[in-house]
């Protein structure tokens, strides 16, 4: 079976470079066939893709420890659905997993424009196969995930400890999917840079393409927050730990995109920043993959280190020179149709919104490779930490907030006093009598009344827009119900967006609320001692320790009390497996709480029976999850597909929006 994996990775290789070459040379030579014959190639290498993904699946389910991949990253004590997550686990896997999916991607776009964007096809689908090259070569020659051992081995090594978790199931390969999801906007704006197609047309085609990359690598983030907060125990759920940091920026860079191209489809400006912000998102997706496996940051969510970090930066070069070399090319023909009238409009907006979300890519950015600039100047690392970032991001994730408000309330091309001061008035109104509250009940750090006035200003914004839509509605005989439902099929886009930013603002409120008054105690109790922190009282009984296959388990016991009340036992838990004896596992005791979190992490022990733990208690984390779960909802409202009769609702006269300037 392993030889039938390496045998479909070189079929897929040779079927990639020769549908590069079939259609450049159909296009170039207007040859119908050999066109669709590149386009076949495409399809035959994603058949060869599924057959090498299930072949190294299917090794990983029969416990083939013959296969050097099998032997490292599975073991037979792994549960079935955790020995299947391990085909991504490592670096030869998760490039296998990352070449499929983009094979998939890659036959999904040939099929559904098999009939259409017949000139910008031959490219993009070259481009496409471009990228599916450098990660085959990979796969064939430096990283092949079939490699024998020259004997069988009884048992495998297993997971490292902290991937043997539900999370491995969902994050990783959601992840590594949204990296892999741009490449298809990139190829779209490459194609249109090197035909000269510069007009709205390859936009269209690539938007939900881009929505789509975008929801996925924002799940993508929050699952890896989620995961981090429940696994790695220590009390937090974003470290700005260079990994998150490569997650992170592709998906800001994506954002602004997903905003500013507004402004070309409707205004035809910002014809450069949107093929750059293309070119910069997918070359960071790329830094990204290579960041997660190559090792060559330190990081507490890498696993492995490799030689890759060449070829990645060799790749890297080759796309930037070659994207920007194109750019710069077509610089001429990329003229905004029209010039910004005021600073008080939609487009100047989003504009602003633009220079922040690079302004955080760049401080984030420099702050990542910060320790490798310093040792190739000083020979020494030297990191930058959290309070870095914090510092610098944290005040430009607040204008980012505010301009999430603002935005939606300005008009194209030019606002007038008068509607400056009705769009305005009460969500302001709103924003400052809440924080008015907050302030009262000992919300006191300025900082955090800031943030929150700013979410409650954002919140006042958006569900004024679904009012105002939703009463124009109701004018018209619906009610409520099926007002708010025909408002959103109305302009998905627009109002999915709106859903998405109430989802943020939810997140940034348990941001705001861990961040600055989280409660943190370390504490040493023996059996029958309790101790207090904020409104929890924990008492320990006993410290116990049972073998289980694989692994050695000590726990202790805590009674809780939550405002006086009983409210359960918690098991903070340290594990020990065979294979990673000296790097015991750490299993947090977690109570939520619409309020806040309780978290618990065994820290040791003695041999009396004393225990000591690191407790949090965290505000609000249940409203990041809960936001989170609303930014989904937001982003699948903006992917689903338009229906006629919707379309037609909306173009009906007197329904079109209460506020026909700002729509």
């Amino acid at each position: 079976m392993a030889d039938l994996g390496t045998i479909a990775l070189l079929i897929a290789l040779a079927a990639a470079l020769y549908g590069i070459l079939a259609n450049v040379l159909g296009v170039t030579r207007s040859n119908i066939p050999l066109l669709r014959s590149g386009r076949n190639a495409s399809l035959a290498v994603t058949l060869s893709m599924l057959v090498a993904a299930s072949v190294l699946i299917y090794s990983l389910v029969v416990h083939d420890y013959s296969v050097q991949y099998v032997a490292e990253h599975s073991s037979r004590e792994m549960s079935l659905p955790l020995t299947v997550a391990s085909f991504y686990s490592g670096q030869e896997g998760s490039l296998l997993y990352w070449a499929t999916t983009l094979s998939i991607f890659t036959a999904v776009v040939v099929l559904q424009n098999r009939r259409k964007n017949l000139g910008l096809m031959p490219y993009v689908t070259s481009i496409l196969l471009g990228v599916e090259t450098f990660f085959l070569l990979m796969l064939n020659f430096v990283s092949n995930p079939f490699v024998r051992l020259p004997f069988t081995a009884p048992d495998g090594l297993g997971l490292n400890p902290l991937l043997e978790d539900p999370g491995m199931l969902i994050h990783p390969p959601v992840l590594l999917a949204g990296y892999m999801s741009w490449s298809v906007p990139f190829a779209f704006a490459m194609s249109a840079l090197i035909t000269g197609r510069l007009d709205t047309e390859w936009i269209r085609s690539t938007r939900k393409y881009a929505l789509f990359a975008w929801t996925i690598l924002g799940c993508g983030n929050l699952l890896g927050m989620w995961w981090a907060y429940h696994v790695l125990g220590w009390g937090g759920y974003w470290g700005w730990d260079p990994v998150e940091n490569a997650a992170l920026m592709p998906w800001l860079t994506g954002t602004a995109y997903l905003h500013s191209v507004m402004v070309q489809e409707r205004r035809g400006m910002l014809k450069v920043w949107n093929l750059a912000l293309l070119i910069i998102t997918f070359n960071l997706s790329i830094f990204g993959t290579f960041i997660v496996r190559s090792g060559v940051l330190s990081s507490v969510h890498s696993f492995a280190e490799s030689s890759l970090g060449p070829y990645f930066f060799s790749f890297l070069a080759l796309s930037i020179v070659f994207s920007l070399g194109w750019l710069f090319y077509r610089m001429p023909e990329l003229r905004g149709e029209h010039e910004f009238e005021s600073a008080f409009s939609r487009e100047s907006s989003f504009l602003l919104n633009n220079l922040v979300f690079l302004g955080i890519v760049f401080a984030t950015f420099w702050g990542s490779i910060f320790p490798l600039v310093t040792e190739a100047l000083q020979g020494v690392k030297l990191t930058v930490g959290p309070p870095f970032f914090q510092r610098v991001d944290g005040p430009l994730f607040l204008v980012l907030i505010a301009l999430m408000g603002i935005g939606p309330l300005l008009p194209w091309r030019k606002a007038s006093t008068t509607t400056l001061r009705r769009n305005f008035a009460i969500p302001v109104a709103i924003a400052l009598i809440v924080t008015a509250v907050l302030i009262s009940m000992g919300i006191q750090q300025p900082p955090a009344d800031v943030a929150l006035f700013l979410c409650v200003f954002v919140t006042a914004t958006t569900l004024q827009e679904f009012v105002w839509g939703t009463r124009v509605r109701m004018r018209h005989g619906q009610n409520l119900f099926v007002a708010l439902i025909s408002l959103l099929a109305s302009n998905r886009r627009r109002y999915g967006g709106y859903v998405v930013h109430l989802g943020i603002v939810l997140m940034a409120v348990a941001i705001v609320g861990s961040q600055f008054y989280q409660l943190e105690a370390n504490t040493s109790l023996k059996p029958g001692e309790s101790m207090q922190i904020g409104r929890y009282t924990l008492t320990m009984g006993q410290l116990q320790e049972a073998a289980y296959p694989g692994y050695r388990r000590v726990w202790a016991d805590l009674a809780v009390q939550r405002d006086g009340q009983s409210a359960g036992t918690i098991y903070p838990a340290k594990q020990f497996h065979i294979h990673f004896e000296t790097e015991p596992n750490t299993k947090v005791a977690l109570q939520s709480t619409p309020l806040d979190d309780l978290y618990v992490v065994l820290a040791g022990w003695q041999t009396d029976g004393s225990a000591s733990f690191f407790v949090f208690v965290n505000p609000m984390v249940m409203w990041l999850w809960i936001g989170g779960l609303v930014f989904l909802f937001g982003g699948l409202i903006t992917l689903w597909p338009d229906a006629e009769p919707a379309r037609a609702l909306a173009l009906r006269p007197g329904l079109e929006g209460a506020r026909v300037e700002t729509a």
